[in-house]
């Protein structure tokens, strides 16, 4: 009689397992892939499951979301002016260039004109002139001439990290920030502390004796938000005196300058912007910096320091968009650009990632371009960091192999830039990977360059980066062995919610 009891309890606690993870998972609108992932975790993991629900499914607070996407594009009608005012003499730049070689246009933006749309209808960033950029593609040269520019700085320093880790270079770029802060300079920090593993508030108390500013991203600002371990600052920003702007992939901590030798040798790729396009950076630290404050009195505001539009006398004609995305916004917009521009290139997509776990829509337009005669290649780590999401890249780059894409392993250490060329024509640099988690759960930002001498260099390193690559092919996805493919298969189907 006992066990019988105890058979209709177990069968009760199951029944109403499974009605509570229903009423869980479609109390709010979800995709369909990542519904079905928490219906069989919240299924076969009674109880446990909904802890991990707890950490990892809920959403961002509605007075969060608002607190982000409400934020005022802070500078953007001044940046709209200094377009207008500009565009006369970009048009006979061009003029100028078109009359020396019809065949060579200096303006490269014909060839995208409908991403640029997108983006600027989208999510209202405009595309900038007047930009030099230069690529850094090891950490201790990009930590180099980034103290640098901070350095030289003569009123302001904006710094946005998803990892401000305590640490050898941590340590000497805080020193260098309360240096500034100590000359007089307003200089701000908004770091994510959860990318921030270790670091603690009162490792800045010297940093805010001197006059600095620092805050924790806003997701993580009380405990019922820091619960909601799914919600990222991924973004990486550094703004110098509103003219000089940093993004890509790059955080700060050891491992990023090779100190450490858990990975080997860091790959990354970062963007130096001096121009135009740094007010689009400005705005959007504003924006994450007012969102994250707490008393709107604090706010910080449009003047002409923080958007100078008198250090701007640039002969190049380099045309940029930033573009930022993040779970405030119903569309996946860094995504789509990436599907638009993916179906739309003639002769080769080339992409850079840590990680490859594409939903779907992604996936299809990988295949498709691929059956379409483009050159399709994606670089990979060798190694993990995460090691489900690692499963879960092996499982595509084999399944990507089997449709004729091009799939490298990098080999000489850790690969972890986000970098991206179409045609040789157009390339991006950024935060964005290739997984869920950047899709729809990060808040990211990406440089979009449109500019063949930029997209030749970054091809370039691609290139180079082959030299110490493993191709994919189907002799090397047969030798992983059943064991291995049953973890790629088995962390797959949890990948929309890693």
């Amino acid at each position: 009689m006992i066990d019988v009891w105890i058979i209709w309890l177990i069968l009760i606690i199951l029944l109403l397992n499974t009605i509570s993870a229903l009423i869980t998972v479609f109390h709010r609108p979800r995709n369909i892939v990542t519904t079905w992932a928490w219906i069989l975790v919240l299924t076969l993991l009674p109880i446990i499951g909904f802890l991990i629900y707890a950490f990892f499914g809920r959403g961002i607070a509605q007075e969060k979301i608002f607190s982000i996407s409400n934020q005022k594009h802070v500078g953007l009608d001044q940046l709209k002016l200094m377009e207008l005012a500009d565009d006369a003499k970009r048009k006979a730049i061009e003029r100028q260039d078109k009359n020396k070689d019809p065949n060579n246009r200096s303006d490269q933006t014909h060839y995208a004109d409908h991403i640029i749309k997108f983006f600027n209808e989208t999510e209202e960033t405009p595309l900038t002139r007047h930009n030099e950029v230069e690529l850094f593609f090891d950490g201790k040269e990009k930590f180099k001439k980034m103290f640098e520019d901070v350095r030289n700085a003569k009123e302001t320093v904006h710094v946005e990290y998803y990892a401000f880790i305590k640490s050898d270079i941590g340590e000497q770029f805080l020193e260098l920030l309360t240096q500034k802060a100590k000359e007089g300079l307003e200089v701000r920090l908004l770091y994510d502390p959860w990318g921030s593993n270790g670091t603690r508030k009162s490792w800045f108390k010297d940093f805010e004796a001197a006059g600095g500013e620092v805050l924790q991203f806003i997701t993580s600002k009380n405990v019922i938000a820091k619960t909601r371990l799914n919600y990222h600052l991924h973004r990486k920003i550094v703004v110098v005196d509103g003219c000089v702007g940093w993004t890509g992939g790059f955080n700060v901590g050891d491992q990023y300058v090779n100190v450490t030798d858990k990975f080997g040798y860091w790959r990354d790729t970062h963007v130096r912007i001096k121009g135009v396009a740094t007010l689009l950076l400005q705005e959007r630290f504003f924006q994450d910096w007012n969102a994250s404050i707490e008393r709107r009195e604090e706010a910080l505001s449009f003047e002409e320091k923080y958007f100078p539009s008198d250090r701007f006398d640039i002969d190049a004609n380099l045309p940029i968009q930033i573009v930022t995305d993040g779970p405030d916004r119903r569309e996946e917009v860094l995504k789509d650009g990436f599907i638009d521009m993916i179906v739309s290139a003639k002769k080769s997509v080339w992409i850079q990632s840590p990680y490859l776990v594409p939903d779907d829509p992604m996936f299809t337009a990988l295949t498709i371009a691929a059956r379409s005669g483009v050159d399709v290649r994606i670089m990979i780590p060798c190694m993990p960091d995460h090691p489900f999401i690692y499963r879960a890249t092996q499982y595509y780059a084999n399944l990507l192999t089997s449709y004729g894409i091009k799939i490298y392993s990098y080999q000489k250490g850790f690969l972890h830039a986000k970098a991206s060329v179409f045609d040789d024509k157009i390339c991006t640099v950024g935060s964005m990977n290739q997984d869920f988690r950047s899709y729809s759960l990060n808040f990211e930002a990406n440089a979009f360059i449109y500019d063949a001498k930029i997209s030749h260099k970054i091809s370039r390193a691609f290139e180079n980066d082959m030299k110490d690559s493993l191709l994919i092919t189907p002799e090397v996805i047969k030798s992983q062995g059943h064991w291995l493919h049953f973890k790629q298969r088995f962390s797959r189907l949890l990948s929309p919610i890693l």
